[in-house]
């Protein structure tokens, strides 16, 4: 059998997923091109927001929102670290990974709250989903690159599908874990109340299982982080440029100083998302203002029964 095996038996899957590419390409081709269109023109938006303004006025802007998101620790260290950036002389780089990995989260996170939401509440979307998820979690993240070139061709656009591809996985299954987490009494203590299970989902489950959405997409964030610098094989502009460049010519001053800069764009990131999906019970917590666990759970509860 194994001899069998080893004298040609092989089943051409690279070849079948080859020619499923090339049939996408030839059928559906107007809708990659539309994905492709719409894709630039957000990631040139958002180029332009972070690199056209002086360096100052972005520092302020998130000097101010790390403040709001965990206090002025967390400001003082973004102030920082982007001062630092500037003074390796990559800001422009890093500015543009940032729009790139900020415009491949927006979309991720779009894509993964709405499907873990509905893994959630069903059972077979959830068996057909999860080793979906497994594939795109496991698969090598160079490999994503391939079959971007192919639909995409080189710039931001392949860069931008693949970075996708391989963060959105973890904003599903956190999403799904939780919703699913939510405590049952409080769901049916807001139907108890006559809530509709529209109004259960927005003002119950949601906020309750928010810290777990919300480090669904801190990872989404870290995992783009990631990808946007090995996305610039394919012609995606931003750090991974100099990164590739420093390795190709052995130059350790310019991977360093590269390396550092993605650091702290993931460290600001990080921290922040952190600080905006701590819970209120957190947030409040050593002051003497959290009533209890139960008690918010009961005043959503309570909250949800209000008709629409």
């Amino acid at each position: 059998m194994l001899e069998w095996i080893a004298d040609g038996a092989r089943i051409p899957l690279g070849k079948w997923v080859k020619e499923f590419i090339s049939f996408l390409q030839d059928y559906v081709g107007w809708l990659f091109d539309f994905f492709a269109m719409l894709f630039d023109g957000i990631y040139q938006a958002m180029g332009w927001v972070f690199t056209e303004p002086p360096a100052w006025a972005i520092i302020i802007v998130l000097a101010a929102v790390s403040y709001f998101a965990k206090g002025w620790r967390l400001a003082v260290g973004t102030v920082v670290g982007l001062v630092l950036i500037i003074m390796v002389n990559q800001w422009e780089n890093a500015m543009l990974t940032l729009a790139l990995t900020l415009v491949a989260v927006v979309i991720a996170t779009v894509i993964a709250i709405p499907v873990g939401i509905w893994a959630a509440r069903s059972r077979a979307v959830s068996n057909i989903v999860r080793p979906i998820l497994d594939f795109l979690q496991t698969m090598p993240a160079f490999v994503y690159l391939l079959p971007a070139i192919f639909l995409f061709s080189v710039g931001p656009v392949p860069g931008i599908f693949a970075t996708i591809m391989f963060a959105v996985a973890p904003g599903v299954r956190l999403t799904e874990l939780g919703i699913r987490g939510v405590d049952e009494e409080v769901v049916e203590a807001g139907n108890a109340f006559g809530a509709t299970p529209g109004r259960i989902l927005r003002q119950i489950q949601l906020p309750l299982a928010m810290p777990s959405i919300m480090a669904g997409v801190n990872q989404v964030i870290m995992l783009s982080l990631s990808m946007s610098v090995i996305a610039s094989m394919v012609g995606a502009p931003g750090l991974g440029r100099p990164i590739i460049q420093a390795l190709s010519s052995v130059n350790i001053p310019l991977g360093f100083e590269a390396g550092l800069a993605v650091v702290i764009i993931a460290m600001v990131l990080d921290r922040i998302t952190s600080g905006f999906g701590q819970s209120r019970r957190a947030r409040h917590a050593g002051n003497g203002g959290a009533p209890g666990e139960h008690s918010q759970e009961t005043d959503a509860a309570e909250q949800a029964s209000v008709s629409e």
